[in-house]
């Protein structure tokens, strides 16, 4: 039976809870293990185990509480989002359809799963290091459905969080920690993906109803839009020019005044639901315009929290991918009946994809343990944002080869994470631009034009 994680558990359940999770893993620790079933490295009597599925035992650098967390979202993901993904006929399937379930968010909300690490409203108050093993454990699974809880979690709800004012948390935040109300966060423009500074989108003053802006402009690769209750907008006022952020709600907006069509035929995030959000004139109070941000530090603000969840995020793809790869190499026999494992060149294809698990983990828990002692900077965020990304995409194509042609049919896994990753190495900051940002705290100079 899944459990939530805090707050709805008392916290010496949860760490009771985490002493049997200690207990069973060390019982599995000889044995050989389901494909998808984690096995946490730890001492004995005899010495220490190498563990092949966390090589640097990074699970001794987390806390009982943070233990419990990831092994909820572990299972969860595995018992209940995995099947989800590809389905026997005639059953609608999340890849292969583009279909993308809302109840999903219902049911990470009633675990406690969504908002994590923030305080109050509902939400479990963890630590960011937890808040990203949850996007590792469903990107484990799939990267649409860790997009769909991360424009959930860090992008809107992190967002009212910080910004927002004490009505709007009070009025958002619980029932989207519940997932009863879902967001969409609304940057990009069709003409203006890495520079949002020249957005389009405008916020005018209502001509004739007062407290009221009026919204216009195009947002474009919006997760979640077509099925969302609020949008997080961020227009730029017509009377000053600055950026300011506005919470639109779908059931105030009158007809034809906002429309949030779907983006299909997709080759990536084929689970998660994308969409645009098309404003013309649409009325929205001041009430729900965050009141002291301006600028683009709201929305970088948001993202940075993203981006360290998908640093998190995609180790779990390619741990999945270093995974399904071993199983495959250990199976598959080729010349005089040999399994592929036990020729050199795939050996080394999973030496070097497990080394880079490894250490974007390891340097992922660094940042969120700076993070969560106000000591990271956006820098440290992007380095691990376009490493772990870069990584993880590079070495998830490597793998792909040892299935020589069966990697062509979606049935083993590897060609959807490899589709997945390029997206994750694309979007909330491509690759390149993350290195002119580290660039630039490098050098002091200013690459961009």
């Amino acid at each position: 039976m899944l459990r939530p994680v805090v707050p709805r558990l008392r916290s010496h359940t949860l760490l009771s809870y985490a002493t049997r999770t200690k207990l069973r893993q060390q019982q599995q620790q000889q044995q050989l293990l389901p494909r998808y079933s984690r096995n946490y490295a730890s001492s004995s009597a005899s010495g220490a185990v190498f563990n092949w599925q966390d090589p640097l035992a990074s699970n001794t650098l987390l806390t009982d509480e943070e233990l419990a967390i990831a092994d909820t979202a572990e299972r969860y993901c595995q018992e209940r989002l995995l099947p989800r993904v590809l389905l026997p006929p005639p059953r609608i399937e999340a890849y292969r359809d583009e279909n993308y379930d809302r109840e999903i968010l219902s049911e990470m909300g009633e675990l406690g799963l969504l908002g994590a690490n923030l305080q109050g409203y509902g939400c479990a108050g963890a630590s960011t290091v937890a808040a990203g093993l949850i996007t590792r454990a469903v990107e484990r699974v799939d990267s649409g459905y860790r997009s769909g809880m991360s424009v959930q979690s860090s992008l809107v709800m992190g967002g009212i969080h910080e910004f927002g004012t004490t009505e709007q948390k009070e009025k958002f935040l619980e029932p989207m920690a519940r997932g009863k109300l879902l967001g969409a966060f609304g940057l990009t423009e069709p003409n203006h993906g890495s520079d949002p500074g020249s957005m389009e989108t405008t916020a005018r003053q209502h001509p004739t109803k007062s407290g009221y802006f009026l919204l216009s402009g195009s947002k474009t690769w919006i997760t979640n839009s077509p099925i969302a209750d609020v949008l997080m907008v961020w227009a730029k006022l017509a009377e000053t020019g600055k950026i300011r952020g506005f919470l639109v709600e779908r059931k105030d907006c009158p007809p034809g005044t906002l429309e949030t069509p779907p983006i299909k035929n997709k080759n990536g995030l084929r689970a998660s639901i994308t969409g645009m959000i098309q404003l013309d004139n649409c009325p929205v109070p001041a009430a729900n315009m965050f009141p002291d941000v301006e600028g683009l530090r709201g929305p970088f603000s948001c993202l940075n929290s993203a981006r360290y969840g998908i640093s998190l995020g995609v180790m779990g793809a390619l741990e999945d991918c270093i995974s399904r790869a071993r199983t495959y190499a250990l199976e598959r026999r080729q010349f005089k009946n040999n399994p592929l494992a036990k020729y050199q060149l795939v050996q080394k294809k999973l030496a070097d994809a497990a080394t880079d698990a490894a250490y974007g983990t390891l340097a992922a828990i660094q940042v969120g343990r700076l993070k969560d002692e106000g000591k990271a900077t956006p820098e440290m965020i992007s380095m691990i944002k376009r490493q772990n990304c870069d990584r993880a995409l590079h070495n998830a194509r490597v793998l792909q080869e040892i299935f020589g042609g069966n990697a062509v049919s979606d049935e083993y896994g590897i060609g959807r994470h490899v589709a997945n990753l390029f997206v994750t190495q694309t979007y909330e900051g491509q690759s390149d631009i993350h290195s002119l940002i580290l660039g630039r705290a490098i050098t002091g100079v200013q690459a961009f034009a």
